[in-house]
């Protein structure tokens, strides 16, 4: 029989395979091209490849899907290409609203990722589709390599909904037990894993509480307890810190980079930017839909820079100097600067603008030589949130509120 071959979907080529009838994509998918006589069972562990395979052709060669071992997986906990969701009302004249619009991007095994964006964006459409709890319109979702919304891919992972209701008749173990056997977790295997388990979250000296003496934030974390259960590979948080008290947040914070160093993969939704800029390695940005920003946390500075047209060669740095004032003129001197308030009549707080790290360094020379105190500098950086705010602004939005606002004055 003539090898199977498979199209690269990245350019379009033409490859056959020599590892037999079964063969992996790095989606997770195996593809079987021949008559099903000839396939042995329907579990095959052949090679993975690096380009990313997903159709065949000729279409007459008859095919057959067939599941996945749960060992093949690539390096990719969540792929999501050209992802769609439509919903349309109306029995004759039917209104069509795109929540997703061809929405693509990955998220790699053992990081932290973060999906953001205002209400309406698309990011519970997104998490929905890859549970299995909606269906996509068009496109294509795996998690952890298995299908989207598939049982096999659902035991993998871990889901902490926004809302979690806990029956408030049940304490934690009990608690733990209701959740543990949705997951098919043998009660021997949650018994032992239990008193692990609220340690961890901190909840061990109210193991035996009732759920209706929790607080919000002990709720928040049972729920974070019920996900470890059967050992996801993946976690599915949303809003894991949502009314919680700061100290709540730290330990949760504590809690997924614990995860996260014992190589379980987070993928969590939040509106709190500030946590989601300490704890995510990449963030994914939705608005009305459509994908504006996809990388990793450090880089968006640049990349609302890019979009503004704003140069990223060089730094920005404010420094607070301390000394008279014909040192500090004396320390400047030659330099470009800016003195962005005056703290008292010997300290000053100046911003500066150079090319290079190398400028900045001989500019702490100069000044030290010339008797400044340096009390403090930082490296003007645009925040998450600034950056988040520009990403998903409307300037008619924007307008608007404008308008609001004058007519309030007024």
């Amino acid at each position: 029989m003539k090898p199977p071959q498979f199209r690269n979907m990245a350019n379009g080529s033409w490859v056959q395979s020599t590892s037999g009838p079964g063969y992996h994509t790095p989606s997770g998918r195996a593809i079987i091209i021949g008559p099903p006589a000839i396939v042995p069972g329907n579990q095959y562990s052949a090679v993975s490849s690096e380009l990313y395979f997903i159709h065949m052709i000729p279409e007459s060669i008859p095919y057959l899907d067939v599941k996945v071992s749960e060992t093949a997986y690539s390096s990719l906990a969540i792929e999501a290409h050209s992802l769609t969701k439509t919903y349309s009302e109306g029995l004759v004249f039917k209104k069509r609203f795109e929540a997703l619009k061809d929405v693509s991007f990955n998220v790699h095994c053992g990081e932290v990722f973060g999906l953001l964006g205002p209400n309406g964006a698309g990011k519970t459409t997104f998490i929905k589709i890859l549970l299995g709890i909606i269906r996509k319109t068009s496109g294509d979702a795996t998690m952890m390599g298995q299908l989207a919304g598939s049982r096999a891919g659902r035991r993998l992972v871990g889901y902490l909904p926004e809302h979690l209701r806990i029956p408030p008749h049940l304490n934690g173990y009990t608690a733990l037990e209701c959740y543990g056997s949705l997951s098919n977790v043998p009660k021997s295997e949650i018994v032992k894993k239990r008193d692990r388990l609220l340690e961890l979250v901190g909840l061990a000296d109210r193991a035996t509480d009732r759920c209706k003496k929790y607080s919000k934030g002990m709720l928040q974390k049972l729920g974070l307890a019920q996900t470890l259960l059967h050992d996801p590979k993946l976690l599915i948080l949303d809003e894991p810190t949502d009314g919680l008290d700061p100290r709540a947040r730290a330990e949760v914070r504590q809690i997924i980079r614990r995860l996260k160093g014992e190589g379980v993969t987070i993928f969590l939704n939040s509106h709190i930017l500030q946590e989601v800029e300490m704890i995510c390695d990449r963030v994914a940005i939705l608005n009305r839909g459509e994908l504006r920003y996809c990388g990793a946390v450090t880089d968006i500075g640049d990349f609302v820079k890019d979009m503004a047209g704003v140069s990223r060669t060089g730094l920005v740095v404010e420094i607070e100097v301390a000394g008279s004032a014909d040192a500090i003129n004396a320390g400047f001197e030659g330099q470009s600067f800016e003195i962005v308030s005056r703290l008292s009549d010997q300290m000053f707080n100046v911003r500066v603008s150079s090319p290079n790290q190398e400028t900045i360094d001989a500019l702490i020379d100069k000044l030290r030589t010339n008797d400044v105190s340096i009390r403090s500098m930082t490296r003007q950086q645009v925040s998450l949130e600034d950056a988040f705010l520009k990403i998903v602004s409307d300037q008619s939005e924007q307008a608007s509120l404008d308008s609001r606002l004058d007519s309030f004055r007024k």
